[in-house]
């Protein structure tokens, strides 16, 4: 599959889950290349369709793009819930197990997250896979000892990278923090990983999303369509 292909997959999930948000919303607006065209999208109803929703983002990059289109955005903690959340994720399987955090917004992105009633992912269809594990897990860890934490996961066979960026230095997370990728190939038992990862001291969060999701818009070459989640 070529960029154009799947940019048009992307921006058909993007365009199908902007249908989503209605006036009055607090809508949990997630960050990434699935999400830039379901902002672009929703920028484009606010402007042309009047749509009057409210914005939580899950990253800074994202509410600069949205405030751009003049979308209400306001933090979280001035909101006492969130309606529904739009996410891209970087994998997902039958389980609705996903990974997240290609972006470095892992963190934030759980936060909007768990305090959603409703959450729904947007993805080409290349992100669907049986296991997940082939993309790299992100895990974000606080820059005082991070070696110490790289070292644990080295330990434990975890595969770790600390994530550099162009000019070769770490990169930093909207808190500020590290990111440091294990790269897996495939987790077989999500669940246990999820918890020996939050029980490292340092770690901040790790990229795991378990059966959070409530549907998955899926980009695929014949049209959206939409995995529900039975268990939400």
């Amino acid at each position: 599959m070529d960029k154009a292909q799947q940019d048009a997959m992307k921006k058909e999930a993007g365009i199908e889950a902007a249908k989503l948000i209605t006036d009055g919303m607090i809508a949990g607006l997630g960050t990434g290349s699935t999400v830039r065209f379901l902002v672009d999208e929703l920028g484009r109803r606010v402007q042309e369709e009047g749509l009057d929703f409210t914005g939580v983002t899950t990253s800074r990059r994202t509410q600069e793009q949205a405030e751009g289109y003049g979308i209400k955005i306001v933090n979280i903690d001035d909101v006492d819930h969130i309606d529904l959340t739009i996410d891209g994720a970087d994998e997902v399987d039958a389980n609705f197990n996903g990974i997240k955090g290609g972006g470095a917004a892992l963190l934030w992105e759980k936060i909007v997250a768990v305090n959603s009633n409703k959450i729904v992912w947007i993805v080409d269809e290349s992100k669907v896979v049986d296991v997940i594990g082939k993309f790299p897990l992100p895990v974000e860890v606080i820059p005082f000892g991070w070696s110490h934490v790289f070292k644990r996961l080295d330990e434990r066979g975890y595969k770790p990278v600390l994530r550099l960026d162009a000019e070769g230095k770490p990169v930093r997370t909207d808190e500020n923090n590290y990111v440091i990728d294990l790269h897996l190939e495939r987790i077989d038992d999500p669940q246990a990983l999820a918890q020996d990862l939050i029980n490292i001291v340092g770690v901040v969060e790790h990229g795991l999303f378990l059966n959070m999701v409530n549907e998955v818009i899926v980009g695929s070459p014949d049209g959206p369509r939409v995995l529900t989640n039975p268990n939400k």
